[in-house]
């Protein structure tokens, strides 16, 4: 491609929308799958289906990461990442009376459990479930008990534990909510596990407008969809040692604080709709960041900053301690709601962490690299 040509599409590309009704299509099909952590592979395929047009090859690995790869013979690499996982419980205890006790599958939220429909995943198939709870009229006033892990439970029609047993339930099962795609207000994307299926979404689609704009990188690009970050950023710290990038570029959501009952001056100050975060933390490599920024500015990207104390806690730490030091930086979503079943972000900051995530691209170049010490 011509320099003309390339900065012609730079500049289309600034200004196009970016979501089309395919990609919609793509993220309700993927959201509505559920992929609790260690039983992503299902939804993994429906991703590297979508992209398979826009890639060259695939990795995956034994755990159930899987990485779309352009220029699979360059030598230096970039990773761009989310991460496959959703939040879940296992079942872990069932009384005599036939009721189910639960543990975390990740940071399961136990406050919102109470009067939830639940996916109990068999070998059978889908058990139907509710979690249950006391009527109000039943509850002692003044002394009502909140929902804690020990006291959560969940129905499945049984009286006795061999009744569940024949459903095909047993200890180790995971349980998922049904909860499925809407928009809202035509511009707000809710589900379950936007946390962190958007991430795996929007590398997706950097993917696509890189082939459809026929942008020829000059480096290898690795769209790494990683599992297990909920307990632990696991997936990301196996697939690291298999890629061995030269540089990441992770994307994951993180709160918007305007929403009741968070402290901004704990949380810092982020919102939906006001663009992409851009993360500041020792994980963060200083040189990766500001490119970023840069290419925000350049481009007319409007972006929020976030400060983490010690760590992200996302896929970016697994990354930049990895292999000597990976240069690495977090772009991040603002999301609204996290870890529930209504976890919500805006359409344009959607839109606006593709557009980043892709210019950043253009502006790396491998031969400068990242180091402190030029």
């Amino acid at each position: 491609m011509d320099l003309l040509n390339f900065v012609k599409k730079k500049n289309t590309m600034a200004k196009q929308k970016i979501l089309n009704k395919k990609s919609i299509t793509f993220l309700e099909k993927y959201l509505n799958n559920p992929s609790p952590t260690g039983y992503e592979s299902e939804g993994q395929k429906i991703w590297m289906d979508y992209l398979k047009p826009y890639v060259d090859t695939f990795i995956t690995d034994n755990y159930g990461t899987a990485v779309g790869v352009i220029n699979p013979d360059a030598k230096f690499k970039v990773v761009i990442e989310g991460h496959a996982d959703e939040i879940s419980w296992y079942v872990n205890y069932i009384t005599d009376d036939g009721l189910i006790y639960v543990i975390r599958n990740g940071g399961s939220d136990h406050q919102i459990a109470p009067s939830k429909r639940v996916d109990i995943h068999t070998k059978k198939g889908i058990v139907k479930g509710i979690f249950g709870w006391p009527a109000i009229h039943t509850r002692l006033k003044g002394k009502e008990e909140p929902p804690k892990l020990d006291n959560i439970f969940i129905d499945v029609g049984c009286k006795t534990k061999k009744e569940v047993g024949e459903l095909g339930v047993h200890v180790g099962c995971v349980i998922t909510y049904p909860d499925e795609f809407m928009i809202l207000n035509k511009n707000n994307f809710v589900c379950r596990a936007l946390d962190n299926r958007m991430g795996g979404f929007m590398i997706a689609e950097v993917a696509r407008l890189l082939k459809e704009n026929n942008i020829k990188l000059p480096f290898g690009l690795y769209i790494t969809n990683s599992v297990q970050e909920e307990i632990g950023l696991r997936g990301a710290e196996m697939i690291t040692h298999t890629i061995k990038p030269n540089l990441a570029i992770v994307t994951d959501v993180c709160h918007d604080t305007t929403t009741p009952m968070i402290d901004k001056k704990k949380e810092g100050e982020t919102k939906s709709g006001d663009g992409p975060v851009i993360s500041y933390a020792p994980a963060v490599q200083n040189n990766v960041r500001e490119l970023i920024i840069e290419t925000a500015d350049k481009n007319k990207i409007p972006f929020q900053r976030l400060a983490s104390s010690r760590a992200t806690g996302t896929d970016t730490d697994a990354f930049a301690y990895s292999n000597g030091g990976v240069p690495s930086a977090l772009i991040s979503l603002a999301l609204r709601y996290m870890h529930t079943t209504v976890e919500m972000v805006h359409k344009d900051d959607v839109e606006n962490v593709i557009k980043l995530i892709y210019e950043t691209l253009l502006a790396v170049d491998p031969k400068k690299g990242f180091s402190y010490f030029k």
